[in-house]
């Protein structure tokens, strides 16, 4: 579906964030996000999301390392931002020490990963995925991490995911990567193809969080 919005009309950073702001909403309240938020789920019942979160970030920082050179990617790939150590503390913590072995992505965690490492050929491509993940974990995710903690516990192994220390101030990081989005050297048809595939992120989410929906019976709290 075409993009209608004005990509010119204001900073690219803002442009990128209205035209996902319906994608973003329906992901955030699907039926899925809805019952964890609202403390429905057992603790499995989140264990789910973050066995799906370890194929994605796989898939997003497997590109990250590959385009960590590039002259326009690169400057989105930052260290301090790396998931799949934590997650990988974290699935220890939730599933156990063979965690590696029992995990299995569901099919649109499958879809999603092939997604990302198709659209990452090129740098906007790569950013769309990077964008709708990562500051939707430091803004937003903060949510889940305090959920975590009240509902089940889970303090440091288990809600690591949700951690971001190593970026200092978090309002500042997302200042400085909203001005890296504005400054890149991106026309206004590939700012457009950007935006599209940020909305194909966000559905790419949505499809994870309705399939983990069709579970929900069997992780509903007592």
């Amino acid at each position: 579906m075409p993009v209608t919005t004005d990509v010119e009309s204001g900073p690219f950073s803002a442009t990128l964030r209205a035209s996902t702001l319906p994608a973003h909403e329906r992901a955030n309240h699907s039926e899925y996000m809805n019952a964890l938020l609202g403390g429905e789920l057992t603790r499995d019942g989140y264990t789910r999301l973050a066995i799906q979160y370890y194929f994605i970030y796989q898939a997003i920082e497997q590109a990250a390392d590959k385009l960590a050179k590039d002259p326009v990617a690169g400057k989105f790939v930052f260290e301090e931002l790396r998931r799949l150590p934590s997650l990988e503390r974290d699935l220890e913590h939730l599933v156990g020490p063979d965690w590696r072995e029992t995990i299995r992505p569901l099919s649109s965690t499958e879809r999603y990963a092939r997604r990302v490492a198709e659209a990452s050929d090129w740098s906007g491509g790569f950013v769309a995925h990077h964008y709708t993940r990562y500051l939707g974990d430091i803004a937003g995710g903060q949510v889940i991490r305090r959920l975590l903690e009240r509902k089940y516990e889970l303090t440091e192994a288990g809600s690591l995911f949700y951690h971001f220390d190593q970026l200092g101030s978090a309002p500042k990081f997302r200042d400085n990567y909203r001005e890296q989005l504005n400054s890149a050297p991106w026309t206004e048809d590939e700012r457009a193809r950007l935006i599209d595939e940020a909305i194909v992120a966000f559905e790419c989410n949505i499809a994870v969080f309705d399939e983990l929906a069709s579970e929900l019976d069997a992780y509903r709290a007592a």
